[in-house]
C-alpha cells in the first residue's frame, strides 16, 4: 500500500551490483560469446548446471563466489565445458574478464541511490563476486556499507550473508528493502522479513521504491522532464 505521507517505510536499501547497478550483464555475456566464437549453448548447459536453483552445493559458481576458488582457477573449469562455435575448444585464458569486458555502471541507477540517500534513507551494496573488478573508489563513496560475497566467504542466496548484512546496518528486517535481479535472491530476502523489488529496469525499480520512499515520488517527475 502506498504511503499517505512522506514518511519512508524503510531506514536502508540493498542493493546487488552486476545487472542493477550496471547495464545488463546478459548484454555482456552475449557480446562475449559472439566476439569469442564460444557456442552459447554450451555456456547455457554449464550456468544451468552450476547456478540454477536445482544446482547441488559447492558448484564451481559457488565456490567462486565465496573467494574459495581464484579466477584462474574458474576460467580452467568453464573453459573445459565450453565449445567454440566451430566445435573446438575454448583456452582458459581471462574468460571471466571477458565475459564482463562490456559491462559499465549505470549513471540512472547510481542517480536513484543519491535520490535515496537524499532521502534519508541509508544504502547497502550486497553483491556476488564472479572476481569482478569493483570500481571501489565511487561505491565505498556512495554507499553506507558495502559486502562482497569474496571477501566475506558468503554468497547470495544464503541467508547468513543477508543476515550479516543485517547486523552491519543495525536494522530490522522489516525496515529494509533489497533490490536484485535474480529471483532466489529476492525470494530469500523475503523469507527472512524484508521488502524486496525484483530489478527490471531503472525506471519500475524507481516506482516500486517510491511506494517505500515517497520522496522519490518528486525525482520520478523530475527525470522524466529530464531524461
Amino acid at each position: 500500500m502506498q504511503p499517505t505521507d512522506h514518511t519512508a517505510s524503510v531506514d536502508a536499501a540493498v542493493f546487488d551490483y552486476g545487472g542493477v547497478l550496471t547495464t545488463p550483464v546478459r548484454d555482456s555475456i552475449a557480446a562475449w560469446l559472439d566476439r569469442d566464437a564460444i557456442d552459447p549453448a554450451s555456456f547455457s548447459r554449464t550456468l544451468k548446471a552450476w547456478l540454477f536453483r536445482s544446482a547441488p552445493d559447492g558448484t564451481p559458481i559457488h565456490r567462486l563466489e565465496t573467494g574459495e576458488l581464484s579466477t584462474a582457477e574458474f576460467d580452467a573449469l568453464l573453459a573445459a565445458e565450453l565449445v567454440g562455435k566451430d566445435g573446438g575448444t575454448v583456452a582458459p585464458v581471462d574468460l571471466l574478464k571477458s565475459l564482463f569486458a562490456e559491462m559499465r555502471p549505470d549513471p540512472v541507477m547510481f542517480d536513484l541511490v543519491q535520490d535515496l540517500k537524499n532521502a534519508g534513507v541509508r544504502v547497502a551494496l550486497l553483491s556476488n563476486s564472479w572476481g569482478n573488478t569493483y570500481p571501489r573508489d565511487h561505491i565505498d563513496a556512495v554507499f553506507d556499507l558495502v559486502v562482497i560475497s569474496g571477501e566475506v566467504g558468503m554468497r547470495k542466496p544464503n541467508p547468513d550473508i543477508f543476515a550479516h548484512a543485517l547486523d552491519l546496518l543495525d536494522v530490522r528486517p522489516d525496515r529494509v528493502v533489497f533490490v536484485d535481479d535474480a529471483e532466489p535472491n529476492t525470494d530469500a530476502a523475503a523469507r527472512l522479513g524484508m521488502h524486496t523489488v525484483l530489478h527490471t529496469d531503472p525506471d519500475n525499480t524507481r516506482k516500486k521504491l517510491a511506494r517505500l520512499v515517497p520522496a522519490l515520488d518528486t525525482h520520478i517527475s523530475q527525470h522524466k522532464e529530464n531524461p
